[in-house]
């Protein structure tokens, strides 16, 4: 494909997003995921007919095993015609949607695409033991009245006690926010010092959110119990250090995470539409920004930090964007934790790093804190799982745009110690 026909955003939408068990309890997956993508049609104006693909992100997908990606179509009201696929990449399987809908625009196989992702974390239910399954299985195929006898009589309370769900490495057996805890010391990231991102991520969020920055792109939701939810719901204008060195450590008695500087879980949705530059301008569709590039990596989580993977990937995107890292003019990079995105920043800027595990023979660069984050990230912001690549998209575009900027980098960490990385400029 050429250079004048590359893969634009022409549109795109995100719910608030919100603390989970909250204003969201009662929406679906499916429900949430089908506002954005609604909006996201109704932003562009596009006759729905047109689009050829739906890929659509979720880490946590309701136990039933359904497409998620299909039933928020359907709650849409789109075409029953648009294929759908359900994708999880953990963090960054909204970045992966966008990715797969581009990948299939430039091989020629669609023309036009829907991509984007969705977590309901205040769907997630909780997990029985293997050995209460097989029972319930056992007695559930049982067809005589004495064969049901027989198994109610094996029946012991200890089927009934749920196993609290949570997201450990199977390979590791620690969860993501322990591994975070120990990349802090590997990186010697302090407490004071991932407080004090947090705080300044908070009022960040709060500001853009004062002047009217994401309005551009937050679409309020109208709740199953009446309310209607416009903003983000845990942006924290007040919040300080000093009310964050209160707090206790979540995973380590000696540790640096807490409540307070990590992101919380978080129910919500996006959605953004992509097509040919020139099929874009026979449409007449106003153009938000090019998909430059995308790469992904992996590490040996039982070697390295789980979270350091968009390190590097950082050089592969910008070697097949064609550009260098001074080229940038913000850097949006997923805050899981304040001690990840921090350490991230660290390997960024190391020599040794880049010498020991890039095969580089400089530092990758300097991150210019004035273009980072420019508007909060995912601490305040919140981070639905499968939603979060996409906010980030539209959240790039939209500041590029208002500052009169080219190129912004997305880093997004993910479990399984796999980081992607994407290149975006604006139109």
């Amino acid at each position: 494909m050429s250079n004048q026909d590359r893969v634009v955003v022409v549109s795109g939408a995100r719910t608030p997003f919100v603390r989970a068990r909250s204003v969201f309890q009662k929406m679906t997956p499916s429900l949430l995921g089908g506002v954005a993508l609604r909006e996201t049609i109704a932003r562009s104006d596009i006759d729905p007919a047109l689009i050829d693909e739906l890929y659509f992100g979720i880490v946590s997908p309701p136990a039933e095993g359904t497409n998620v990606a299909r039933e928020a179509l359907f709650d849409a009201g789109l075409p029953s015609t648009i294929p759908c696929t359900t994708i999880n990449r953990y963090c960054a399987s909204a970045a992966e949607a966008i990715a797969g809908i581009v990948g299939k625009i430039q091989s020629g196989q669609i023309e036009i695409g829907l991509a984007g992702g969705v977590e309901s974390i205040s769907s997630v239910r909780a997990i029985f033991s293997q050995e209460a399954t097989d029972y319930f299985q056992d007695l559930a195929r049982t067809k005589t009245t004495g064969q049901k006898f027989s198994m109610i009589k094996k029946f012991t309370p200890k089927y009934l006690a749920p196993h609290a769900p949570g997201i450990k490495e199977p390979t590791i057996g620690l969860t993501m926010g322990q591994s975070a805890d120990l990349m802090a010391r590997t990186f010697k990231v302090g407490r004071e010092e991932q407080d004090r991102f947090a705080v300044d991520s908070h009022l960040k969020a709060h500001n853009a959110w004062e002047r009217g920055f994401y309005k551009s792109h937050v679409v309020a939701v109208g709740t199953p119990d009446g309310k209607i939810v416009d903003r983000d719901t845990d942006v924290r204008a007040d919040t300080s250090v000093e009310k964050l060195s209160t707090l206790r450590p979540v995973f380590y008695k000696d540790g640096t995470i807490t409540a307070g500087n990590a992101s919380p879980l978080t129910d919500g949705a996006s959605a953004v539409l992509l097509m040919r530059e020139s099929r874009a301008r026979e449409l007449k569709l106003p153009i938000l920004g090019v998909i430059r590039s995308y790469a992904a990596a992996a590490v040996d989580i039982r070697k390295e930090p789980l979270l350091i993977g968009p390190v590097y990937a950082i050089p592969r995107a910008l070697k097949m964007a064609g550009i260098r890292w001074e080229d940038l003019d913000i850097i949006e990079m997923h805050e899981a934790f304040a001690a990840q995105a921090i350490s991230t920043i660290r390997a960024i800027e190391s020599p040794e790093f880049a010498k020991t595990k890039l095969g580089l023979d400089k530092a990758i660069g300097t991150v210019d804190m004035s273009r980072f984050n420019v508007n909060g990230g995912s601490i305040p912001l919140g981070h639905p799982f499968g939603a979060t690549g996409g906010r980030m998209v539209l959240q790039t575009l939209h500041e590029l745009r208002g500052r009169k900027k080219n190129l912004g980098l997305i880093s997004i960490c993910a479990a399984g110690g796999m980081g992607v990385v994407m290149i975006v400029e604006a139109v």
